[in-house]
């Protein structure tokens, strides 16, 4: 066998080298398959117990581990220390919530004989697991995203291979080493969670084989596209981008909208699916609420993500901060007026904002114009952009006006204007009175359109990864 290529990974706000990690490859993916079809059964038929045994032990694990996979992540991902907090503890309470669902993974009894065929016959159904299981993780949250492909299979019964974003695969492996560790503890395959790493030909090759049965995907929505098409006739779950709206009715608390912006636009340097990136507000209250938000920047730290007060630092790489900084070049060319940033920063407190001006100032656009991509994509940066609508009826048509729908949210005293968001929004989740990125792990997630198919959280993923056996006996 031979052994496997490694490429270096880079703190993304200085470009340092913090470690290497494997690289995989084609042959590689298909052995994984290859595996996980050989230990599919044994792993079908892990009692409830044993599962519920083993999600405990790697919530309990993770716990333990956290601190130290926090600094890992700063490091891996460059995403400031305060939101990498907050990844390490949602992924403790997606495997928590995963063994608490195991639970309730059960059929029902079907009365057959509501039609003259079925007297005499007794039915009911069961789920049974889907298969082997390809989870597929975006590069913002690798441990949080990783836990919603693996935990779900896990409770599911399914065995399950994960490939990290090729940035960011150093705390994806240690998550499976942990849980690698508690399989083998409770007599389980450890061949029952994989990982490889590698290109788009690598994850090509896990999402096509025959062997495969289901396919989870976070990320862009053009790749979750992609693999939908190659994956075919494989259940594919797929959370995508969007450019999540918010909007401000005229009766809104106005200071308290204006800090959900903040805290909803720049959290993780905007690199969130349901980060804030479309403000729409009723004319009425626009004058004052641009006021009181651009009172708010300063207030936003930018800086070295290793300091818990930074809120935003460098994007991904070199490559995602040119494209942010060239969509917002465009918005202003053709004609949007930049209120705030929309330049590199160095940092502001004489750090050297990546050594190369890796950051991104926080960045207000106001009327970008339809066709810009600052305004009908996603960004996946700190930049917010801010439009002005003559009344909430023209606001919700305007969100709808997206090819994306995953989260929207609306700020408003009024319950009509609440109930009509619910009602209207075209999205997987409306939020009212708080941030579009508010998500509870324990909740069905998910978008509409371009933003997605299928629901993530534990309950909601496990029953995406079985499959339903109908039983008919004639006693």
């Amino acid at each position: 066998m031979s052994v496997p290529a490694s490429q270096p990974v880079r703190f993304p706000y200085d470009g340092t080298e913090i470690g290497a990690a494997p690289v995989g490859d084609q042959e590689l993916a298909g052995r994984a398959v290859e595996h996980a079809a050989a230990v599919r059964v044994r792993v079908g038929r892990l009692t409830a117990g044993v599962r519920r045994q083993v999600l405990t032990g790697i919530a309990a694990s993770l716990a333990e581990a956290a601190a130290d996979l926090v600094d890992l992540l700063v490091l891996e991902t460059g995403k400031p220390r305060v939101d990498c907090g907050v990844e390490m503890r949602r992924a403790v309470a997606t495997w928590q919530s995963a063994a608490d669902e195991v639970a309730h993974l059960h059929g029902e009894t079907v009365p057959l004989d509501l039609q003259p065929s079925g007297e005499g016959l007794f039915g009911f159904w069961t789920r049974k697991p889907v298969g082997v299981v390809v989870g597929i993780a975006g590069f913002n949250y690798p441990v949080l995203l990783a836990s919603h492909k693996i935990a779900p299979a896990l409770a599911a019964g399914c065995p399950v291979i994960v490939k990290p974003a090729p940035a960011t695969p150093l705390a994806t492996l240690r998550l499976v080493h942990l849980v690698r560790e508690q399989l083998v503890a409770a007599g389980a395959p450890a061949g029952a969670v994989q990982l490889v790493t590698g290109d788009a030909e690598v994850g090509r090759t896990l999402t096509t084989h025959p062997e495969v049965a289901a396919v989870s995907f976070t990320g862009s929505a053009a790749v979750g596209h992609h693999i939908a098409r190659d994956a075919a006739p494989r259940k594919v779950v797929l959370e995508l981008g969007s450019n999540a709206a918010l909007v401000v009715a005229a009766d809104a608390d106005l200071d308290a909208a204006a800090d959900a912006v903040v805290r909803g636009g720049f959290y993780a340097s905007g690199q969130a699916c349901i980060s804030v990136q479309r403000v729409i507000v009723v004319d009425s209250v626009a004058r004052e609420f641009e006021k009181r938000l651009v009172e708010r920047l300063p207030d936003v730290v930018v800086g070295d993500p290793r300091d818990p007060t930074t809120r935003v630092s460098a994007l991904i790489d070199e490559t995602a901060t040119r494209r942010v900084l060239d969509w917002v070049e465009r918005a202003r060319a053709a004609g949007a007026r930049v209120v705030a940033g929309g330049v590199r920063d160095t940092g502001g407190r004489g750090d050297t904002g990546g050594a190369d001006g890796r950051c991104i100032a926080p960045t207000l656009l106001a009327e970008v114009p339809d066709g810009e991509p600052a305004w009908d994509e996603e960004i996946f940066g700190p930049v917010v952009c801010l439009r002005t609508v003559p009344d909430l009826d023209t606001a919700y048509d305007l969100v709808n006006a997206s090819r994306y729908g995953l989260h929207a949210a609306v700020y408003t005293r009024g319950l009509r204007a609440a109930l009509e968001a619910v009602d209207r929004l075209e999205a997987g989740g409306v939020v009212v009175n708080e941030v579009p990125g508010y998500r509870s792990d324990i909740a069905p997630y998910g978008g509409v359109k371009d933003s997605g198919i299928g629901r993530e959280g534990p309950r909601f993923a496990i029953e995406e990864l079985t499959v339903t056996r109908m039983v008919v006996i004639r006693p």
